[in-house]
């Protein structure tokens, strides 16, 4: 797909997610968790983060690669964005998405400014983040999945944005959400929920923020199937 084609395709799923649609009773299951409020969009100063070299870290576990496709989500700030965009080159595509007009369009200033032809950014759902089907090699969720209120519709949505064999990374914190972070086994537990399956797992250097990667293992279930997660105490 060239430039101008994925730029059309994510400003339509875009304006879509942006239309009134009409309020229906969800069937999927209510988190069992609490959700941690969004106090900011950024998870901390990017020289702090450059200092301990995440994204180096994170990119080559996630074998990013040049020509691929990838997507980052509830993208803030775009730290992750505008680091991915040489990393996948001239031939791949970076879509970055948040749930906020006003961060959407800071990000959009940036990517401008920096000059990053390779780089789209739309404006997604809390519940569904709207990318285009089953585009993208890596999906990335980087210290926001605490912030997700409706993790079984956002995780069953988000992965028909996957190629087949892709993955999702995430990258958060293993402290209580409350506190902005995700226990490993509570997030083991509700990707599996949907079908999507742990494949890495690994501790980041610097603190207590983690690395995971999952892909699906067969068919999304029914939304009425999903058995939600318990938190324990």
């Amino acid at each position: 797909m060239s430039r101008a084609r994925f730029l059309l395709v994510a400003l339509a799923v875009a304006l879509a997610g942006c239309q009134a649609q009409p309020q229906q009773p969800s069937s999927f299951p209510p988190s069992q968790r609490v959700v941690a409020p969004i106090v900011s969009d950024s998870y901390s100063t990017e020289d702090v983060r450059d200092r301990i070299g995440e994204f180096e870290q994170v990119v080559s576990r996630a074998g990013v690669k040049p020509g691929m496709w990838v997507a980052d989500v509830g993208a803030g700030e775009g730290y992750y964005t505008v680091r991915l965009s040489p990393v996948v080159g001239p031939r791949g595509r970076v879509l970055a998405q948040d749930i906020s007009a006003p961060v959407r369009d800071q990000l959009v200033q940036r990517v401008q400014r920096e000059n990053l032809d390779n780089v789209a950014v739309q404006l997604g759902l809390p519940q569904d983040p709207k990318l285009p089907p089953a585009s993208f090699d890596r999906i990335f969720l980087v210290h926001m999945y605490h912030e997700v209120a409706s993790p079984y519709e956002f995780l069953w949505n988000l992965r028909s944005g996957l190629k087949p064999g892709a993955e999702i990374i995430v990258v958060d914190a293993d402290r209580p959400i409350p506190r902005h972070g995700t226990p490993p086994t509570l997030l083991e537990c509700e990707f599996r929920a949907v079908g999507l399956t742990l494949d890495r797992f690994s501790r980041l250097p610097g603190g207590d923020s983690y690395f995971a990667a999952f892909r699906a293992s067969g068919p999304a279930p029914a939304p009425s199937a999903i058995q939600a997660c318990k938190l324990k105490e």
